[in-house]
C-alpha cells in the first residue's frame, strides 16, 4: 500500500530522478513535473498529498505554482515544500507567506527531506484535513466549506455513497477496499473536471461517503456523470466470475449463502433553496437525500 503520492516540481532530471527513485524506495507513489504548468496540470488530474517543489523553474516560479494551488479550493489543503538553492531570509518568508508548509535549501540531505515528507503529511492527518487513504480534504476542511455555504447562493451538494462495500471488504480484503475508495476519489475529480466548475469542492466524509460541492448550474448532470464513470470502473475490483455474474455470494453469520449486487453508488441532492440554522443540519438534509437515492 503506498504512503502517499509525492509532486516533485523540478526541472534539473538528476534531482529529480534521484527523489523519484528515492521516494519510491520509500514505498511513495512519486510523479514529477518539470514545470510550473505541468505540475498545476497534474494536481487537477492525479490530487497528490504532498508537493515537494522548487522555486527556480523554466516558466512560472514555485511561488506562483503555491499561490495558485492554496487559491483553489480542490488543492488549498495539500501540504507544500519548497526546495531550492536560495537562502536568503526574505526568500522563505515570501514562502512561508504564501502558504508553504516547510523550506529545505539545496543541497539537502535526502533523509531530512524524508523526515519532512513525514511530518508534513503527519500534521495533515492529524489534523483532520486530508483522508490518510484518498488524500482528499476531510474533518475541518469539509466543516470549513459547509460554514460558507452558510453565506452563500448558487450551489449543490452531491452527497455520494457507496452500496455494498461493506460485504465486498468481507470478501476481498480491506486493501480492495481502500482501492475503491481511492477510485472514487479519482472518478470524482474526472467529472468535475469534465461537467463542473473551477470552484467545485470534493471531500471525503469518512468510510464510504464522499460529498461533492458545485458551482454548476447542471448538478443532476454531474450526479449522471458521476454514476457513469463508477458503473464503468468498479467490475474491474471483482473476480472474473463474479463479474460476470453480477454479484457475488457471501456466507453470512448464521451460515446461510447469500447473494450481494456488484457495488453502485447512492447519491442525494441538496441545494440552496432550503434555509438551514447550522451545518450540521446541512449534512443531516444530504445524509437523508442519500438514504432516500439508495432506496430508490
Amino acid at each position: 500500500m503506498s504512503k502517499g503520492r509525492i509532486l516533485v516540481v523540478e526541472d534539473d532530471f538528476d534531482i529529480s530522478n534521484m527523489l523519484r527513485i528515492y521516494f519510491d524506495s520509500q514505498g511513495y507513489d512519486v510523479i514529477v513535473a518539470p514545470r510550473g504548468g505541468d505540475a498545476l496540470e497534474l494536481c487537477r488530474r492525479k490530487l497528490p498529498n504532498i508537493v515537494v517543489l522548487d522555486i527556480q523553474l523554466p516558466d512560472i516560479d514555485g511561488y506562483e505554482v503555491c499561490r495558485q494551488l492554496r487559491g483553489n479550493l480542490r488543492t488549498s489543503h495539500i501540504p507544500i515544500i519548497f526546495l531550492t538553492q536560495r537562502d536568503e531570509r526574505s526568500d522563505k518568508i515570501t514562502g512561508l507567506e504564501l502558504g508553504a508548509d516547510d523550506y529545505i535549501t539545496k543541497p539537502f540531505d535526502i533523509e531530512e527531506l524524508k523526515l519532512r515528507v513525514q511530518n508534513a503529511l503527519r500534521r495533515a492527518t492529524y489534523e483532520s484535513m486530508t483522508s490518510p487513504t484518498t488524500g482528499l480534504p476531510s474533518g475541518k476542511l469539509i466543516e470549513e466549506r459547509l460554514k460558507l455555504l452558510m453565506r452563500t447562493k448558487g450551489w449543490t451538494i452531491l452527497y455520494i455513497g457507496i452500496n455494498h462495500l461493506d460485504p465486498f471488504n468481507e470478501a476481498y480484503g480491506f486493501v480492495a477496499g481502500n482501492d475503491v475508495l481511492r477510485f472514487t476519489g479519482l472518478i470524482l475529480g474526472e467529472a468535475v473536471d469534465e461537467v463542473g466548475t473551477a470552484n467545485d469542492f470534493i471531500g471525503h466524509v469518512g468510510g464510504d461517503d464522499f460529498i461533492v460541492i458545485t458551482e454548476s448550474t447542471e448538478p443532476k448532470q454531474l450526479r449522471d456523470k458521476i454514476v457513469q464513470r463508477f458503473n464503468e470502473g468498479v467490475g474491474t475490483f471483482y473476480s472474473f466470475r463474479d463479474r460476470e455474474a453480477g454479484y457475488m455470494k457471501i456466507t453470512d453469520a448464521t451460515g446461510q449463502e447469500q447473494q450481494v449486487p456488484l457495488m453502485t453508488l447512492s447519491i442525494g441532492l441538496v441545494s440552496d433553496d432550503t434555509t438551514f440554522a447550522d451545518i450540521r443540519e446541512i449534512t443531516e438534509i444530504a445524509s437523508e437525500a442519500r438514504r432516500q437515492a439508495s432506496s430508490q
